[in-house]
């Protein structure tokens, strides 16, 4: 256990709900292992108080914070300073205090492509990608995708208004001339010559671990050796990841980018890169019994 004291440094998760984090898991074992007087905590902050929270921090002096649901776009207002890659994302996702100032950044597209790099170097540029859902995640995953390079990248939802929204929101971005939307029974023309399928939908978390966003059938027309990627880490495998490697797709969790994120995160707030980053893997591990 961290021993907390008066000069013990502050950071923490901001969210409505965030008892379920698993942020203060992985960050404590990384300070624990750097011997750092820092704690960093789970703070449950409804919308309506978000603001006020925010100035209570800086008046405490707290070093920096993470932002999950449901602030991630509404506490862009609140800061002074946004970087680049989170105004092309629309959502920021880790905030720290610089020179008296709020700076929001988003490390979810680095958290997201961390494992595609590191585990299978090649070259994109040729190669198709296909992200499920149209919702906050799936604009760090298009952006990550944008950001290794992809020929194509399609987004697929089910209301047409709301995929209509998501490709006019890149503005005259250039990510916006690799991006198409298709609803749902798009598929599958789609499948069939994916590369790299990402589901960043909230179908097959946990309790509902017998879901799927995609039918066996639907599944059934994926190249084998493609990478099925679900940012879902709970279960492990989810349902979507067992169909997939039954196709004889290359299948990632979410826990990876979980991990890598945070330790982006980290970096930026303690101003280093030696950030341990197998004592947060393994930490959030023995935590989830895997």
């Amino acid at each position: 256990m961290t021993k907390v004291t008066g000069t013990t440094k502050l950071l923490g998760v901001i969210g409505h709900p965030v008892e379920h984090s698993l942020s203060p898991v992985m960050h404590n074992a990384a300070l624990a292992a750097l011997g750092l007087d820092y704690i960093y905590l789970p703070f449950p902050i409804a919308p309506e108080n978000l603001q006020i929270a925010i100035a209570g921090f800086a008046a405490i002096g707290v070093t920096g914070f993470s932002v999950t649901i449901p602030h991630k776009q509404a506490i862009m207002p609140l800061l002074s300073e946004i970087t680049p890659v989170a105004q092309a994302i629309g959502a920021v996702n880790t905030v720290t205090r610089q020179n008296q100032q709020w700076v929001g950044t988003n490390t979810d597209i680095e958290g997201f492509i961390d494992p595609l790099q590191t585990t299978y170097q090649q070259d994109w540029s040729q190669k198709i990608a296909v992200i499920l859902g149209n919702g906050g995640a799936a604009r760090a995953v298009v952006a990550g995708c944008y950001q290794l390079g992809f020929a194509e990248i399609h987004v697929v939802g089910r209301n047409e208004q709301r995929l209509r929204e998501f490709r006019d929101s890149w503005g005259s971005s250039p990510i916006a001339e690799k991006l198409q939307v298709h609803t749902w029974h798009t598929l599958a023309k789609l499948i069939p010559q994916t590369h790299l399928l990402v589901n960043t939908t909230p179908i097959g978390m946990y309790p509902k671990v017998e879901d799927s966003p995609l039918s066996a059938a639907e599944m059934s027309d994926l190249p084998a050796g493609a990478i099925a990627y679900d940012l879902i880490y709970i279960p492990q495998p989810t349902k979507f990841l067992q169909q997939a490697e039954k196709q004889g797709a290359i299948v990632i969790d979410g826990l990876e980018m979980l991990v890598q994120q945070g330790a982006a995160a980290l970096k930026i707030w303690l101003q280093t890169d030696a950030v341990p980053v197998d004592v947060m893997r393994q930490a959030l591990r023995q935590h989830l019994g895997l």
